[in-house]
This record gives C-alpha cells, structure tokens and sequence, in this order.
C-alpha cells in the first residue's frame, strides 16, 4: 500500500515516549516536533495508530501545507485543495484551528475563512454545499498555523484518543488518560510486579496500567473513530485489525488501589467494571495513614492533591498530606519503586524522601514534576551499602529515555 505523512498529536512531555510508541508499531521517517510527531506510514498502519497508541491525542493526515500572510490567502489556497474528493454534498464537517502565529491573532477567523472556500467552492461547482456540523460531524478537518506555515489535514481520529471509552464515572480533575500511560511508559511500567495507587481518583493509573500489562490496544474501547466515515475507509481491513488479540499477553501479577473518598472508590470500581479488567484490579476505601498494603513490593503510583487556590488552613492540610506521603511510601512500601506527580514543589519537599529523578510535565495548565523515589529500610548509606560498589544514584533528569518501547498494541475484548 502507498505510504504518506501523518502527523500524531500528544501532550506536552510525552513526545519522546510516542516517538518510541511509533517506531514500535512499524512507522518509517519519524520524526519529533512540539507536541506532535510526524512519521509515514500506510493505511493500515494509520487505523493501528488509532487503535494502539497510548500517548497520542489524535492522527492527522495532512493534505496542503502552504504559506501565506494574511487570512485571505488562507481562503484562496484552502479553495484550491480538491475537497471533493474527501467531502460529499450529504457530508457534514468541522473545522478545528490551532494558531501559533504573530500574523494570525484569532484561530476563529481562520476556521471561518477555510470554512468559506469549502463552502464557495462547492457552490461554483455543484450549486450545493455540505453543512458544517459541530458535533459528530462526518468529516474533521484541522488547521494548523505556525508563524506563515498553514497545515490543512483531515483528522482521521475524531473525538480526542485520550477518551478512551471505559471511563462511565469520573471524579474531580482527573488525570488524563494519555498522560497517564505515559508516566506509567516512561516509569518503565512492564506488569512485571504488583502495582499500588494509594489515591486512585477515578481508577485512571490503574486501568492503563492493566491494559499495558496485558498489552491490550487502549482504542478497542471506543465506538467509532473519524476515518470510519472517509470515502476511502476499508472495513475489511479494519475490523481484521481491531479483531487481531494476538499480542496481547498474560498478566499474573495484580494491581491495587485505595482511596480515602468513599465517591472515588465506587467511580473506580464502575470503571474498572467498563472496562472489564475487574479480574486484575482491587480497590478498597482507606486513608494512605491508615494504609497496609497487600503487596510486599512493587510500582507505586500516585498523583495527590496540589492544593491549588487553597486558603492557609487548607495549604497546612496539603503539607500535612505529603508528610504522611513520605511516611507511608518509606515505612509501607519499602523495597519498591515509587513516582508521585504534582505541581506544588513546596509540598513535595515535605514528602520528606530524596527523589532519584524528576520529569517535567504538564498537567493540564499545570506544570508538574514527575518524581521518582527508590524506596528501602534504613538509610540510604545503609541501603548503598548493601548494593555493594555496582549501586550508583540515577541522576536527576527531565528526558524519558528509560522507556524501552513494546510490541505493536492490538486486540479487542469484544469482537466487532
């Protein structure tokens, strides 16, 4: 089959791991960029990238890229591109703009300005045009402006990938599905031992984190994905991919998680019920002061409060909170390996542990570090010296380079 470019969105601090999730699922001339990564590849590998890729928000195949310096000449090439070929009078679409420009100031211009040449030229040609359509349109179209450079690209996956399909309950703020994975990918999460969320939240870690374990494709969850409605959509080929389980893997460890919020633990529990993983997963209702883990060792994973917007009394609160952290990650779950995420440095400070790496994320609006704490008895000259003269500290750093990849994600729970 022809190859072309496509080009993956992703979330900021995650490129690297998705660059590593492409190379791992057969893309040629990957290619990293600012919350994106371009790669080429064929049909089926764009319905595989869809189905498999953990990190990645959308898949774009673009089809003009142009320069231009005002939104007139925006309208005149936008004209030019052969949309019939991909749009039909009976299709509905919608524009999405994203704009990093000094030239254009408002990306609802430029949506309206291509939304115009569409419409005109199907006018001059047919005497008819397609309706725009905000929600569940046929046909999404992307328009990305960086300083004079226009992409015009079809959006092949529709609703943002991040959405996964599982998710029937949620909580406050809960964290997003790819950058989930993604810590849990960079952390270097295998299914090789047991896993712990001591505050759960809604069940987010712990569902990615199965589905890894169990290498299972994130996007069988969904009902439908945008190419599904393109002209050129072959339906033999993807129902043969969605259906191929054949990378999935045994998983014969287990994972668990708390959460002092009687409301979380029953969202946590109608996810994981959704997602039909209830046979690896146990969550309980407790306090992480009142914790005993039923692990020995193993992952710990956790993205507590930040106290944002807080008054004095509740930031005291926070501070108290990221002491029992500290207390109950070195006394509970001493010989495992433990990441917590947050934006309040101040607070990490109280955890009271010395972190062996620190990852710049961003969550949400927020900017976070990611950090990683070795977990032992005793000391920590203790602890080196029973390592013997082979133990040496991991630096500190903001890369992911630890992720190693895996096999290409396909498989289904259901077939279609």
């Amino acid at each position: 089959m022809k190859e072309f470019e496509m080009i993956a969105k992703t979330f900021k601090g995650l490129e690297e791991v998705l660059v590593q999730e492409l190379l791992a699922l057969g893309a040629n001339n990957v290619e990293m960029g600012r919350r994106a990564v371009r790669f080429t590849g064929d049909k089926a590998l764009m319905y595989r990238a869809n189905l498999s890729l953990r990190t990645a928000s959308r898949i774009l195949k673009p089809i003009s890229t142009f320069r231009a310096k005002n939104a007139d000449e925006v309208y005149a090439r936008a004209k030019e591109i052969a949309w019939e070929e991909y749009l039909g009078l009976g299709d509905t679409f919608a524009i999405d703009a994203t704009v990093y420009s000094e030239t254009f100031r408002h990306s609802g211009y430029v949506t309206y300005r291509v939304k115009d040449a569409i419409a005109d030229r199907f006018m001059e040609r047919e005497g008819k045009r397609p309706s725009v359509k905000v929600t569940n349109p046929d046909i999404y179209i992307n328009v990305h402006v960086a300083n004079e450079t226009v992409t015009i690209s079809l959006d092949s996956s529709g609703e943002s990938l991040h959405k996964r399909g599982w998710r029937e309950a949620t909580t406050e703020a809960p964290i997003n599905e790819a950058l989930a994975a993604g810590m849990l990918l960079m952390a270097g999460w295998d299914g090789s031992t047991d896993l712990y969320d001591p505050m759960c939240g809604s069940g987010t870690f712990l569902i990615e984190a199965a589905m890894i374990a169990l290498n299972i494709a994130p996007g069988i969850y969904r009902s439908s994905f945008a190419f599904e409605h393109w002209r050129d959509f072959d339906k033999e080929m993807f129902d043969t991919l969605y259906n191929d389980d054949s990378d999935e893997r045994p998983f014969t460890h287990h994972i668990y998680g708390a959460d002092a919020s009687f409301y979380c633990v029953r969202a946590t529990e109608k996810n994981i019920k959704r997602a039909g993983m209830s046979k690896y997963i146990s969550v309980r209702q407790c306090r992480i002061q009142d914790l005993q883990p039923e692990m020995q060792s193993g992952f710990v994973i956790m993205n507590p409060p930040y106290g944002e917007r807080l008054t004095t009394k509740q930031n005291t609160d926070i501070m108290t909170l990221y002491g029992e952290i500290g207390k109950a990650l070195k006394f509970r779950f001493s010989g495992s390996t433990a990441w917590l995420i947050s934006s309040n440095e101040e607070a990490l400070k109280n955890v009271g542990l010395r972190s062996s790496r620190k990852i710049h994320l961003l969550n949400g609006e927020l900017e976070c570090l990611f950090c990683k704490y070795e977990l032992f008895a005793g000391t920590q000259r203790e602890y080196k010296a029973e390592k013997g003269s082979g133990f040496r500290k991991e630096k500190e750093r903001s890369d992911s380079k630890a992720f190693k990849g895996s096999k290409p994600f396909r498989g289904s729970r259901e077939k279609r």
